[in-house]
């Protein structure tokens, strides 16, 4: 295929879906603001969700940009090796499943902090969970909003500035008003929408190989050599599979926007069939990308999409044009934006409950706070955090923001889950070890990542990096285990380990009352 394309100019369809996904969304903001009296409607959504709905909306707060267009993209460019990240980032869900749906929504409140902290001291922890929690949102919006900048600036044909600010504007529309009831419909609305059109690409695909996905597969190795049917065009080192694998399957349970979904549901029961309606989308989803990346490596050409993208991005965007013409293409691109702006209001809402929840409501105030005081402190988070957002997004123009990603996941499971896994299982656990995992895991990730081929060789352009693996899991997770087990074995703490025992029960029969006071 030659690299003409309609994308990079305004698209009558994708406006048009744009508008109408919006217009959609809006109405049900304006419904959500009606229901959004309290910190816990905003927060939780009332716990009035049921399993399968949380379900769907886990799986639209989960499946970003990044799944969508950065998988298709790898698929594409690298063949087999691009399903490593929808491989990692699928088994991170049992993980979710068997050891954190049950006791985070028997323990908590609003975010995972309140597990952590549970029979703790209170400020210290919150203080470090908090800013971990913090960090992993940052990263995970910076290439959230590039991404949607991108995209509107290629399918709209506005600035990236304005693209940036009106995606800004839009996700704070939905958070500041309708909370997390309106964030939750928002995302189930998205979900339905991003699997009806990768399914419809993935059917146009193979309906020209005879519904045969081998016939598709057969003609990318005939094409490009059988060498895109094996491992190792994108990662050979194993060490780096490794390490990317454990950061993509443990740092599923340590992001603070998806963890912060548990708490919308009435029961641990419920929060179990969430996780279960959530990992079969999901995993039904990547399997379409698959499709899609070779599709795309076919029917388009990499030739033709790296022209467009160099990371490939626009992969399944192009497909879509070469399969449906500019019609499709602006389906798909209103699709694509859609999943944009879902993830970042998730994201701002998880941000937004870290700043008031835990360190104003917990720390500043030490639970002295009225319900509308949080509610008022909530609403300017959410304020800050848009604001965040769109300077973030403005400042990163240009860069290329792919490995932020992989370092939120990183971030996640180095910080928040060696703490939230130790928290829940472990007696001897106390406020030090804590701490300690939380800042050791953080700081261990973002050093090493710095020093990463990622950052030095690709970002600045040295000769070499002084850190061998592009993810840090491998090395800074068992780092993150060590300093909390240790640490809590030098500084035992008496009172935590008595109040070990209230917290099995509360883990297991759900009761319902306020975590003891630091």
């Amino acid at each position: 295929m030659s690299t003409s394309t309609a994308i990079g100019q305004p698209n009558a369809t994708a406006i048009g879906f744009f508008l109408l996904f919006v217009g959609l969304t809006f109405a049900i903001t304006w419904w959500a603001a009606r229901h959004t009296h309290t910190t816990e409607d905003f927060f939780a959504a009332g716990r009035r969700i049921s399993g399968r709905q949380n379900g769907f909306a886990l799986a639209g707060d989960y499946m970003s940009a990044a799944s969508f267009l950065g998988i298709a993209g790898l698929v594409a460019t690298s063949g087999f090796d691009g399903l490593i990240y929808s491989t990692g980032w699928l088994v991170g869900w049992p993980v979710v499943l068997f050891l954190i749906a049950e006791p985070l929504r028997n323990l908590g409140r609003y975010t995972s902090t309140d597990v952590i902290s549970f029979r703790l001291r209170q400020r210290p922890v919150r203080i470090a969970a908090a800013f971990g929690s913090l960090a992993v949102v940052a990263l995970y919006l910076i290439a959230q909003m590039v991404g949607a900048g991108n995209l509107v600036r290629l399918m709209f044909g506005v600035s990236y500035e304005t693209a940036v600010v009106i995606v800004g504007v839009v996700m704070l529309a939905y958070v500041l008003f309708g909370g997390m009831i309106a964030t939750t419909w928002v995302q189930i609305v998205k979900a339905a929408l991003l699997l009806g059109g990768a399914a419809l690409l993935a059917l146009l695909v193979l309906l020209q190989y005879g519904l045969n996905p081998l016939r598709l597969f057969a003609a990318a190795a005939e094409r490009y050599g059988p060498g895109v049917l094996a491992p190792g065009q994108l990662i050979s080192n194993p060490w780096d599979a490794v390490s990317l694998g454990l950061a993509l399957m443990f740092g599923t349970a340590g992001l603070p926007h998806i963890l912060m979904r548990f708490y919308t549901v009435p029961d641990a029961r419920a929060a179990r069939q969430s996780v279960f309606w959530a990992t079969g989308l999901i995993g039904f989803f990547y399997l379409l990308t698959f499709v899609l990346g070779f599709g795309a490596m076919v029917l388009v050409g990499k030739d033709a999409i790296l022209a467009v993208d160099r990371g490939g991005n626009m992969a399944a965007p192009l497909l879509a044009e070469v399969l449906g013409g500019t019609g499709l293409l602006g389906l798909i691109a209103a699709v694509a934006f859609a999943t944009i702006l879902a993830v970042v209001a998730g994201l701002t809402l998880s941000g937004a409950a870290a700043l008031s929840h835990d360190l104003w409501v917990n720390v500043v105030r030490k639970g002295d706070a009225s319900r509308e005081e949080q509610l008022l402190v909530a609403r300017a988070a959410t304020v800050l955090l848009g604001a965040l957002a769109i300077t973030l997004g403005l400042l990163f123009k240009g860069q290329n923001v792919a490995f932020m990603v992989g370092l939120a996941f990183a971030l996640a499971a180095s910080g928040i889950f060696p703490a939230l896994v130790l928290a829940i299982f472990w007696r001897g656990f106390t406020t030090a070890g804590a701490v300690a995992a939380i800042v050791s895991g953080t700081l261990a990730a973002s050093a090493l990542i710095y020093g990463s081929p990622t950052i030095q060789i690709d970002i600045l352009q040295h000769e070499r990096a002084w850190f061998a693996l592009r993810n840090p899991a491998l090395i800074s997770m068992p780092l993150a285990f060590a300093a909390a087990i240790v640490v809590s074995l030098l500084r035992p703490e008496p009172a935590a380990r008595k109040g070990y025992a209230a917290k099995v029960r509360r883990m297991v029969l759900g009761e319902e009352r306020a975590p003891p006071a630091g």
